[in-house]
C-alpha cells in the first residue's frame, strides 16, 4: 500500500461534502425554525442538538458494521453509495417544507442519513494510507473539511440573500459530486486484515475498558476531554465578547473565525509535524500551547486585548486577542489532526472502522453535554 496526495485529496472530498452540508444546517436551519415556523429559543437549542443524538447512537455502530460488510465495491464505499444521494435529496428538501412536520421529515432523514455515511468516509483514509503518513492523511482531509466549511458560509451567505433555498441546493449538488468523486478515484484494499475474533462496538469498548495497559481508555478519555475544552471556546466566545470585552456578537464571531482559519491554514503542517516529531508529541505540545493561549487571553487585561493592530482582507480588524486566537487554532490543528490517526493505529485494519466510531462517540458526548457543564 502506497501513499499517494492526490489520492488522499480525493478522499478530502468526501469530508468536504460533509462540512458544507453541517456548515449551511447550522447557519440557516434555526433561521428557519425561528422565522418560518416561530418556534422558541429552548426548542431550537433542542432541536440543533439532534444531529450530535444521532451522531452518538449511529455513527459508532456504523463504524463497527463497516468493519465486517463485505462488497465488490468494499466495505466503506457501500455507505456512501447509500447515504449521500440520501442526504443530497434531502438537504434539498428543508428549504421547501411548508410545515413543521415536513421540515422535521427532511431534517430527520438528513441526520440519519449523514450518520450513516460520515464514519466510513473517515475511515476510509487509514484504509488505504499507511501507518506513518496517516497524520498527513489526515491534514490533508481536514483542510478540504475547512474548505467545506469556508464555501458553506461565505458562498451560503451570499446565495442565502438571492434566495434561502440555494445554499442547501449548494449544498446538495456538491455532496453528490464529492461523493461521485470518491466513489469513482478511491479503491479499497482487497485485503482487509482479517482475524478470528471480530468484536463489535459494545464488545470493543469493553475491551478498551479492561485493557491491563490503559492506553487506549487514557487516550478516549483525553479525546473526551480536549473536545469539552474547545466547546467551551467556541459555544461562549460570542458571549464573552459581548459581555467581557465589551464587542459587538458579529466581532466576537468574527474572531472566533480567526481561530478557525487558523486551524484550516495549520492542518496540512499538524500532519506532517505529527508524522515527523511523533503524534503524541505533537498533541502534548498543542495542549500545552492552547491552555498557555487561553490563560493568557483570561490574564491580561480587557483593555490590552481589545488594542486594535491592524487590519487585514478577510480578517477585517485584528485585536491583541486576535493573536492569541491565531495561535489557538495552530494549537487545535496540533491536537485535533493528531488524535483520530493516533486511535486508529491502536488496532489492526480489520477494526479500523470500530475505532474510527469509538472516537466519534467520545467527541460526541464531548459535543453533547460539553455545553452544559461549561455553562
Amino acid at each position: 500500500m502506497k501513499f499517494r496526495y492526490g489520492k488522499i485529496f480525493v478522499l478530502g472530498f468526501g469530508f468536504f461534502g460533509v462540512s458544507v452540508v453541517w456548515g449551511v444546517y447550522n447557519a440557516f436551519v434555526p433561521i428557519f425554525l425561528s422565522e418560518k415556523f416561530h418556534l422558541a429559543p429552548a426548542w431550537i437549542g433542542f432541536f440543533m442538538t439532534l444531529d450530535n443524538i444521532a451522531a452518538l447512537f449511529i455513527q459508532p455502530t456504523v463504524g463497527a458494521w463497516s468493519d465486517r460488510v463485505r462488497t465488490k465495491l468494499g466495505r466503506r464505499l457501500p455507505f456512501i453509495l447509500i447515504g449521500a444521494p440520501i442526504s443530497a435529496a434531502a438537504f434539498g428538501w428543508i428549504p421547501i417544507a411548508l410545515v413543521l412536520p415536513l421540515f422535521v421529515a427532511g431534517t430527520s432523514t438528513l441526520l440519519l442519513s449523514m450518520a450513516l455515511w460520515r464514519t466510513p468516509v473517515v475511515a476510509l483514509m487509514p484504509d488505504i494510507t499507511p501507518s506513518p503518513y496517516r497524520s498527513q492523511a489526515n491534514g490533508i482531509i481536514n483542510f478540504m473539511g475547512g474548505i467545506g466549511a469556508i464555501i458553506s458560509f461565505l458562498g451560503g451567505a451570499a446565495l442565502y440573500k438571492i434566495n434561502p433555498a440555494f445554499p442547501f441546493w449548494m449544498g446538495s449538488v456538491l455532496v453528490i459530486i464529492a461523493a461521485l468523486l470518491v466513489l469513482l478515484f478511491i479503491k479499497e484494499p482487497k485485503e482487509y486484515g482479517e482475524s478470528e475474533k471480530q468484536p463489535g462496538l459494545i464488545e470493543s469498548l469493553k475491551e478498551v475498558w479492561a485493557d491491563n495497559d490503559k492506553s487506549a481508555i487514557r487516550l478516549f478519555s483525553a479525546i473526551l476531554l480536549w473536545f469539552v475544552g474547545y466547546n467551551a471556546i467556541e459555544a461562549f466566545f460570542t458571549l464573552y465578547a459581548t459581555n467581557h470585552l465589551g464587542m459587538e456578537a458579529a466581532d466576537g464571531a468574527r474572531l472566533l473565525g480567526h481561530l478557525s482559519l487558523f486551524f484550516v491554514l495549520s492542518a496540512l503542517i499538524a500532519g506532517f509535524v505529527g508524522g515527523k516529531f511523533g503524534r503524541r508529541r505533537t498533541i502534548s505540545i498543542g495542549i500545552t500551547l492552547i491552555g498557555s493561549l487561553i490563560l493568557a487571553i483570561y490574564l491580561i487585561p480587557v483593555s490590552t486585548l481589545t488594542v486594535v493592530l491592524t487590519s487585514l482582507p478577510v480578517l477585517g480588524e485584528v485585536p491583541v486577542i486576535s493573536l492569541f486566537l491565531m495561535g489557538s487554532g495552530l494549537a487545535w490543528a496540533f491536537i485535533n489532526i493528531n488524535s483520530l490517526p493516533m486511535v486508529v493505529d491502536m488496532v489492526e485494519d480489520a477494526r479500523v472502522g470500530t475505532y474510527t466510531g469509538l472516537y466519534y462517540l467520545f467527541s460526541t458526548m464531548a459535543a453533547i453535554f460539553g455545553p452544559n457543564v461549561n455553562g
